[in-house]
This record gives structure tokens, sequence and C-alpha cells, in this order.
């Protein structure tokens, strides 16, 4: 499965949050992450919950693209709040 996403986004994703979409990508690869749609979009997209590569809990959204080899876009990636830690543990 292809991962990507816009450079400039993921530019603006690190200054605004401080966590680069390639950290992000080390989220999606766990089997065991929390994952619900996103309800709040016009668009079918995906909110990923889990600990990156570097032990962070991040909340990654995104979309896969379904061709005949299914793409994920990375929209953004931000630390978990405390509230939503709290799902995780």
């Amino acid at each position: 499965m292809e991962i990507t996403y816009d450079i400039k986004k993921a530019a603006s994703n690190q200054r605004k949050h401080g966590i680069g979409f390639d950290e992000a990508q080390t989220a999606l690869l766990d089997e065991n992450a929390l994952v619900r749609e996103d309800a709040d979009n016009n668009e079918q997209r995906l909110v990923l919950l889990r600990l990156s590569a570097k032990g962070r809990l991040l909340v990654v959204v995104y979309q896969v693209i379904e061709l005949e080899t299914p793409i994920i876009r990375l929209i953004s990636a931000r630390k978990a709040t405390s509230n939503e830690e709290r799902y995780y543990g």
C-alpha cells in the first residue's frame, strides 16, 4: 500500500503541530490502532489513534483512495489530547 501526502501540507503540519508525516506514517502501520470514521467531514476520512515509532501517541487523519492498489493520503497528524489518551489506555 502506498502512502502519499501534499508536501506543503506536511510542512504546515510540522510547523503547527510539531509532527512530521514521516513519523505519522509509522502509526498507520500498527494493526492494533484505534480507527474511526470522521463524521464531521463531507469527504470520507478516517481518524487513527496510535503510538508512533518515536513513542508519541498521535491522532492521524487520512483517506484511503480505492484504486487497483489502495493509496493512503495523509491529511494531518498531531499529538493526542489528554482526553484522547484515555481512549487509548
